[in-house]
C-alpha cells in the first residue's frame, strides 16, 4: 500500500487493518496525531485525508491507499506558518499542546471548505475535539481571525482585554 504523506509518497509495510494512527506514529515517525481516547471521540488523532478531517484511530491504513494524507507537519513549519498556525500563536489558542495539531488540521479544513468567521459555525466545525485546557474560546477566536486573514505580529501576542465573542452563550467573554 502507498499513500502521499505531506506531499511525499510513502509505502506501508504494516498489515492493511492496522490503524492509520499506528502507521503514522510507529512506522512513519509522525507523532503529531496523538493517541487520545483511541475510539474516535476526542479528535486528537485527526489528519486530513484528501483534504477532509479524519480520525486516524478508526481508519485502517488500507482505506488511505492512494490517498493524500496531511498532518500538521505538512501545513507549515516554524519559518512559514499558515494563517491558522499564526492565529493560534497570536491568540494563545494552545496551552498543553496535546490537541493543537488536530485542532489546526480541522480548522484548516473548515476554512478551506469556505467556513466563515461566525463563532457558532466554528464551534460546530470543531465540536468533535476535546480540549481540557483552553475552554475553547481562544481556539474559536483564533479560527475566526484566520478566516478573516488577519495579519499578526507574533512578537505582540497580547489579546484585547474583555473582548466579547459570539458563542452559543452570549455572556461569555475572553481576554483581560
Amino acid at each position: 500500500m502507498k499513500f502521499d504523506l505531506n506531499g511525499e509518497t510513502v509505502e506501508v509495510q504494516s498489515p492493511p487493518l492496522t490503524t492509520l494512527l499506528t502507521v503514522l506514529r510507529e512506522e512513519m515517525g509522525v507523532t503529531s496525531p496523538k493517541v487520545g481516547c483511541d475510539q474516535g471521540g476526542c479528535g486528537a488523532c485527526t489528519v486530513l485525508v484528501d483534504g477532509k478531517p479524519q480520525r486516524t484511530c478508526l481508519t485502517p491504513v488500507a482505506a488511505v491507499d492512494g490517498a493524500s494524507v496531511t498532518t500538521i507537519e505538512g501545513l507549515g513549519d516554524s519559518e512559514h506558518l499558515t494563517a491558522v498556525q499564526q492565529s493560534f500563536v497570536h491568540h494563545y489558542a494552545a496551552q498543553c499542546g496535546f490537541c493543537t495539531p488536530a485542532m489546526i488540521i480541522s480548522a484548516t479544513a473548515y476554512i478551506d471548505a469556505g467556513g466563515s468567521s461566525d463563532h457558532v459555525e466554528i464551534q460546530e466545525a470543531l465540536k468533535g475535539h476535546a480540549c481540557r485546557c483552553t475552554g475553547y474560546q481562544k481556539i474559536v477566536n483564533a479560527v475566526a481571525a484566520a478566516v478573516t486573514q488577519s495579519d499578526f505580529d507574533l512578537t505582540t501576542t497580547t489579546p484585547t482585554p474583555n473582548t466579547v465573542i459570539k458563542t452559543a452563550n452570549p455572556a461569555v467573554k475572553t481576554g483581560g
